[in-house]
């Protein structure tokens, strides 16, 4: 277990948001601390701050700063240990024939078609599926790090899936995944699969997941990665099954 040190970045500041409505958690207000300004989280920052909790939102980067709950808890995949168990792996076999192009950020009206038709079969009445296309870009195309676009299409070119992921010193953050709500056969457990194995073959440790919620059902999916690593009191520890009765 490594432990978290104090925050090296000297001319970066943080603050606090004003309380808002928790999108994973009806009943609680959320708050975020958020590191600014933008123009100095560059690459090598970010690295640091994801090991301090952090993600990104566009350009916005930020960690929960809840003034009461603690339900939102970093995690990270041990790429080199993980061990697909049997759900995983006929996920992985029924998309292995998905091809995929690794590409700069950029407009896509496809993509957006797809993201469109995502959110409003995933997430309906949760707001992203009203998301204009300003929005769409700022949420996933806006980035000051080393971020990459995934497509994922089958044999006659058909597009499946779409990752956004970021490239650090010390792993992958997977920021956000959307893929055809019509498909079968777990697409994004796939993805997550999919990055796991870029990890191994880039040499990089960690698969990041960003916040694993014990009490939202769209968020624990996460902790079926393991091993795996959470965030607690400044100190990554091993996922346990401890851990995910009583987080």
């Amino acid at each position: 277990m490594s432990q978290i040190q104090e925050l090296p970045f000297a001319a970066i500041q943080f603050y606090a948001t004003a309380s808002y409505r928790c999108s994973y958690l009806p009943t609680e207000q959320a708050r975020s601390q958020v590191a600014a300004p933008g123009h100095l989280i560059h690459a090598e920052n970010y690295s640091g701050l994801v090991e301090q909790g952090f993600r990104r939102s566009g350009l916005f980067t930020y960690r929960p700063h809840c003034d009461q709950c603690k339900a939102c808890i970093p995690v990270r995949v041990d790429c080199q240990a993980f061990v697909p168990n049997r759900s995983q792996k006929r996920a992985y076999k029924a998309h292995q024939h998905l091809r995929a192009h690794t590409i700069a950020l950029g407009w896509s009206e496809e993509h957006f078609d797809l993201y469109s038709r995502y959110q409003t079969a995933r997430h309906p009445g949760g707001g992203m599926d009203e998301d204009s296309r300003a929005q769409y870009s700022q949420f996933l195309l806006a980035s000051r790090v080393n971020s990459r676009l995934v497509e994922f299409r089958d044999e006659h070119g058909s597009l499946y899936m779409v990752s956004i992921i970021d490239i650090l010193n010390e792993g992958l953050s997977s920021v956000y995944t959307f893929y055809d709500p019509a498909a079968t056969g777990s697409l994004g457990t796939y993805g997550i699969l999919w990055q796991i194995l870029q990890c191994r073959q880039m040499g990089l440790p960690w698969l990041y997941l960003g916040y694993w919620i014990k009490q939202s059902p769209k968020m624990r999916y996460k902790s079926n990665f393991k091993p795996a690593q959470c965030l607690i009191d400044g100190r990554w520890r091993p996922l346990t099954d401890e851990l995910e009765s009583n987080p």
